[in-house]
């Protein structure tokens, strides 16, 4: 307040003085300075009566780093001149703020992940707010982290600021355990609110930190830590790995990131098992229909959907509306292309190849794909049959009409020796034929297989 208030005076009746004097000094400056000094004097005194009683050492930082704020802004002090931020880089004062920042973290994070709210977003009423879909304890945890980060942003030293860096990756991997225990404990019921809200907690926090990876402010922290050399963050990096963190292709969250990237895989298969089981206890009358004996239907606009393939298909239907709803674009763009993935997988094993079609069960099989299945996922995709391409592709073998599935027959059987010693550059030619009939996924010996599984062949 005394320099706000006497700096209109310093400027205006002081400074012409010592301009006409030729002294290149500033008055405004001159007399911050003074009263800094009173200040620091106060504060060195201060810090260290203050180390056994954390509620006025709390104060005492914010106090400090306040007025430094002040002092650089809005009185333009020089920040070649110190103010107060060095008095907290006393070994005993910097190790006890480190130690309450530590402590009142993790009580923080305590308390947030006990309470009620803890599972919901608050976008949660509002459609399409927010894409990420992030659980109050994540954002509130990441908002901690954000805070800790513009305290000690202004620190004048970088092996300081580092420290404060380590303990904030220590945070963010005791949250990481912290998840992991609780996902244990919901992975009975993996397709429930809660585990989604997990699954959408660890992949908002590594997105953040995917962020902060590129932000100026880390990426000068990095090569402060690299021309350190700084143990308490390079600690157990190899040579290669610190290679990487001064050429800034790695980033200090790398550990955080692939370990919550690990989490985040191993939560996304236990929650595309817990669909799969569903979908395979369902497919069960599909997979035992009588393919090898269904009439052919000439007209194919009377065909309507399997009545066995029904509760598979709502299954699948309903857990993808469901997941769509809960977890966050990005990962709901991975949940349902790797369900695609097994579902091809499962269909192709468990249904195709293990039935023989008559040239009716063909049909109607590829009707209940094409213009069933396939377009479940079309509200997400423009081509979602790419995302079935061992189904799609038996589907156009199996369809084939009698004619050119003999020729298709002879011609691959009669390719098997010569495809063992084929030499020359390209695709050897029984794939170029097969590629002709839009099959590029299978193998010629796959398709040999297929062509086995029609029911009836002539002179049979």
């Amino acid at each position: 307040m005394w320099m706000g208030n006497n700096s209109t005076f310093m400027e205006e009746k002081i400074q012409p003085i010592l301009d006409q004097a030729g002294v290149t000094i500033r008055a405004r400056v001159e007399l911050c300075r003074g009263l800094l000094s009173l200040v620091q004097e106060k504060v060195a005194t201060d810090a260290s009566k203050l180390l056994y009683d954390d509620a006025l050492f709390c104060h005492l930082v914010e106090e400090v780093l306040q007025f430094e704020k002040e002092l650089r802004s809005n009185q333009s002090y020089p920040a070649v001149l110190p103010g107060l931020l060095h008095l907290l880089l006393e070994e005993t004062t910097l190790q006890k703020w480190l130690s309450v920042e530590k402590k009142m973290a993790v009580e923080k994070v305590d308390s947030m992940l006990s309470s009620e709210g803890a599972w919901s977003s608050q976008y949660k009423d509002i459609s399409d707010m927010d894409e990420l879909k992030a659980p109050d304890c994540a954002e509130t945890f990441m908002t901690l982290l954000q805070v800790i980060t513009e305290r000690y942003r202004a620190l004048p030293c970088p092996s300081a600021q580092l420290k404060f860096l380590e303990l904030q990756r220590e945070l963010v991997d005791d949250f990481r355990i912290r998840l992991t225990q609780v996902m244990k404990e919901e992975s009975r019921c993996p397709l429930g609110a809660r585990y989604c809200a997990i699954l959408n907690a660890v992949n908002y926090i590594s997105t953040i930190l995917g962020d902060w990876g590129d932000n100026v402010f880390f990426l000068q922290l990095q090569q402060a830590a690299v021309s350190l050399g700084e143990e308490v963050v390079l600690g157990g990096l190899g040579v290669m790995e610190v290679g990487r963190l001064a050429s800034l292709e790695g980033s200090l969250f790398e550990r955080l990131l692939a370990l919550l990237e690990r989490l985040k895989g191993d939560m996304i298969g236990r929650l595309l098992d817990g669909i799969m089981r569903e979908v395979t206890e369902k497919a069960k009358p599909y997979r035992q229909d009588r393919w090898f004996s269904l009439p052919s239907l000439q007209d194919q606009s009377a065909m309507s959907l399997s009545s066995s393939a029904c509760p598979m298909m709502l299954c699948v239907r309903d857990r993808l509306l469901n997941l769509h709803q809960i977890l966050s674009l990005s990962l709901f763009q991975q949940a349902w292309q790797a369900l695609a993935e097994r579902l091809d997988n499962f269909l192709y094993q468990d249904v195709i190849l293990s039935n023989h079609f008559s040239d009716g069960g063909a049909t109607q099989l590829q009707f209940d794909m094409t213009r069933n299945l396939f377009p479940l996922f079309g509200h997400y995709c423009k081509r979602p049959e790419n995302f079935f391409k061992h189904v799609k592709e038996a589907c156009i073998i199996l369809c084939l009409n009698v004619g050119s599935a003999i020729l298709l027959r002879n011609f691959l059987k009669e390719s098997e020796e010569e495809m063992r010693d084929w030499a020359g550059g390209g695709d050897p030619p029984p794939e170029y034929a097969l590629n002709e009939l839009g099959v590029y996924c299978l193998a010629p010996c796959d398709v040999l297989i297929l062509l086995n599984l029609r029911a009836s062949w002539p002179g049979q």
